[in-house]
């Protein structure tokens, strides 16, 4: 098996591929569910990203996945009246 940090150089399809087979087998591996949640989002898929960081955070409170996730809520309440009424 590879590590995550050989994963995490993957390009995006790839390393979900082989992070899906590796989440099957270990669940409650956090930081695999949240490199899989990064190469989400990398690929814009917010749901399934926020999803894996969810599920991060069930495992550990005090996971990476918690920043991630406030600086995904973030990045999806940005608002800008100037940009639909200019």
């Amino acid at each position: 098996m590879l590590s995550l940090d050989d994963i995490k150089k993957m390009p995006p399809e790839e390393a979900i591929s082989v992070l899906e087979r590796y989440i099957r087998e270990f669940p409650g591996d956090e930081e695999a569910l949240v490199v899989r949640g990064q190469k989400y989002w990398i690929l814009g898929r917010r749901k399934e990203a926020i999803n894996d960081y969810l599920a991060a955070l069930a495992i550990n409170p005090k996971s990476k996945a918690k920043m991630l996730l406030d600086y995904s809520n973030s990045i999806l309440d940005f608002y800008s009246k100037d940009l639909l009424n200019p």
